[in-house]
């Protein structure tokens, strides 16, 4: 139920990001945009359905033993979605559209915009296993920054580099709105390498959870050495 509601969080903001008040995206996962399919009103109704269920779902009668627990997950997916995360990065997004950001700009908006729903599909992964002490918390949370920074990263190498076809989206398309991207503020290279150095930080982050992190693990290298 948690990861269902992650993804439908993850859903809608990718049918609002591609209208046309946003992106104004024609192409998503190799079909049509909802409001190319269908029709804006619709889109948005989408979005907003889709937002409202994840919470029904996170939220639903004895999901958890523990409801306090429970309590959390919905704040976090909560905050993560809002204004102090997801939407707050798409405002900044849209903001910046046309202006130059550093890397440290960048770094303040994707935390926001990409990481903070990354990071709270982590955290809400660990809230349904065992009980984690406050070390264990701060490392896995180290651990999903650097890979929601870094999945942003390589989104933004492979829009620069790959086909539309390739990337099931519409390729370029940051090049031509002037949007701000880790290849612009760093170049090709360092982006690159950023992106591995972000892997190797969210690898170390994992290491005193042994074994039992190999699947986080996994996701980092899958993350930074995709192709698509």
């Amino acid at each position: 139920m948690a990861a269902a509601a992650v993804e439908m969080i993850h859903a809608y903001s990718l049918v609002h990001d591609d209208m046309p008040c946003m992106d104004d995206d024609v192409l998503r996962r190799g079909k049509p945009t909802v409001h190319v399919e269908f029709d804006q009103a619709t889109a948005l109704l989408v979005g907003d359905a889709l937002q409202s269920l994840a919470f029904q779902l996170l939220s639903a009668p004895g999901l958890l033993t523990d409801e306090g627990v429970q309590l959390r997950m919905v704040h976090t997916l909560a905050q993560a979605s809002g204004s102090r995360g997801m939407a707050g990065g798409q405002a900044i997004d849209l903001e910046s559209t046309g202006k130059p950001l550093d890397a440290a700009e960048l770094e303040f908006m994707h935390v926001h915009k990409t990481g903070a729903l990354i990071r709270a599909a982590v955290m809400l992964g660990a809230h349904c296993g065992s009980e984690l002490d406050a070390g264990e918390a701060a490392s896995l949370d180290r651990y999903a920054k650097c890979v929601g920074l870094a999945f942003q990263v390589v989104d933004d190498v492979l829009d620069a580099e790959a086909d539309s076809a390739t990337l099931g989206k519409t390729a370029g398309k940051d090049a031509v709105q002037g949007k701000a991207t880790y290849v612009t503020a760093l170049g090709l290279s360092r982006a690159k390498s950023l992106a591995q150095d972000l892997r190797a930080q969210s690898l170390a982050a994992l290491a005193p959870f042994g074994a039992r992190a190999t699947r986080l693990a996994q996701l980092a290298d899958f993350i930074v050495l995709r192709k698509f």
